[in-house]
């Protein structure tokens, strides 16, 4: 993939570069009236691309799933009376087919269908030979891989203008959003791919028009580029997502209320900041020597649980380090639910370890 694209020059020429770029709009067209007052509200608050789902993927059938087709003219003029640049999800190569006949100017994927790699592929097959940006949402459940081949099945079609959107991850629990943000796996993708723009798109993860601007905020704060948020005229009326859709004016406040902070230091003096960095690296190097220490203690637990022919996993064991770890979290004001977290992988890395060896001490014996 080429160096790193801004998303104004994956659309076109006239896109302010000003950080961050908006997509908004509503979660579904609904009607032509629906769609071209939200886009006149918009347009007037200064966003320049315009989103609305016509075609809408549910989990259950006889859900509305979208206009289809017909609401396409209603975008064709949007662009005309507003010149607002278009954005819609497809699923399917009809999709692709009918948003290039109707002049869309961007694409997006959507999480459902990044979790099928046959999907992704039809897209990409039918988007061969066209020059149009594509961004692509995180699949529905945690698959960085999932979502690395995605973007590479559009790369091998020819597809170079190529973004992705960051909107959550299903979970079982209920969590305060509706989507779990579960931030380091975007992080990571960015890390792995620096040259793609990452959108965030708060109205999916908060689940709640009224969290929008926090999730923003998160955003920005770890540098994603821009964001994508969907926006009704009357969010009450929505004949879908209604909870997580803001009014045009809402979205001008928050977006009046985010704090963007510089991405880059710049000639500002750096010396306290790197000082801090260098603690940062030298508790980094100190916690996992101290983690590879506890991995060779946990050896020697295995070749003490063979010798005297104990089982790898001892639960009530498992509980007390949970308890004790928590309660220690606690203790020093550290968010106990992350420690815990923590825990969980190092124990169950640590009990790997000891089956692989208790495995080979018996193949050892049995020889």
């Amino acid at each position: 993939m080429e160096s790193k694209l801004e998303l104004e020059s994956i659309l076109l020429p006239g896109v302010s570069a000003k950080r961050p770029i908006v997509i908004a709009g509503p979660c579904s067209a609904e009607t032509e009236e629906q769609v071209l007052n939200t886009a006149r509200e918009l347009a007037a608050n200064g966003i320049k691309i315009f989103r609305a789902g016509i075609w809408k993927p549910r989990t259950r059938p006889g859900s509305f799933e979208g206009v289809g087709s017909v609401g396409l003219p209603w975008l064709q003029k949007v662009k005309k009376e507003t010149g607002m640049y278009t954005a819609v999800e497809v699923a399917t190569a009809q999709h692709v087919y009918e948003a290039i006949k109707y002049g869309v100017d961007m694409l997006w994927i959507g999480a459902r269908t990044t979790a099928n790699p046959f999907a992704v592929q039809e897209v990409a097959d039918a988007l061969r030979g066209t020059d149009m940006p594509v961004l692509v949402k995180n699949p529905v459940n945690p698959d960085l891989e999932l979502w690395i081949g995605a973007l590479e099945r559009l790369n091998r079609a020819g597809i170079k203008r190529l973004g992705v959107i960051h909107r959550g991850f299903s979970v079982y629990q209920k969590i305060k959003y509706r989507n779990d943000p579960q931030w380091q796996l975007a992080i990571e993708l960015h890390r792995r791919l620096p040259e793609l723009p990452i959108i965030n798109d708060p109205s999916h993860i908060s689940g709640d028009s009224e969290l929008i601007l926090e999730v923003s905020q998160q955003a920005m704060d770890l540098n994603f580029d821009d964001l994508i948020i969907e926006s009704h005229e009357c969010p009450a009326r929505s004949w879908s997502d209604a909870k997580q859709q803001v009014t045009p004016a809402h979205l001008k406040m928050i977006l009046s209320d985010l704090v963007i902070r510089e991405a880059q230091i710049g000639d500002k003096p750096r010396t306290e900041l790197d000082e801090l960095r260098q603690k940062i690296d030298m508790l980094d190097k100190q916690i996992i020597e101290a983690l590879a220490t506890r991995m060779k203690i946990s050896e020697g637990i295995a070749k003490y649980k063979y010798d005297n022919n104990i089982t790898v996993l001892q639960s009530r064991r498992y509980d007390e380090i949970l308890n004790n770890r928590r309660a220690t979290a606690e203790q020093n004001h550290l968010n106990a639910d992350f420690v815990v977290k923590l825990y969980e992988e190092i124990h169950e890395e640590s009990v790997s370890r000891q089956n692989a060896i208790m495995t080979e001490l018996q193949k050892q014996q049995n020889k």
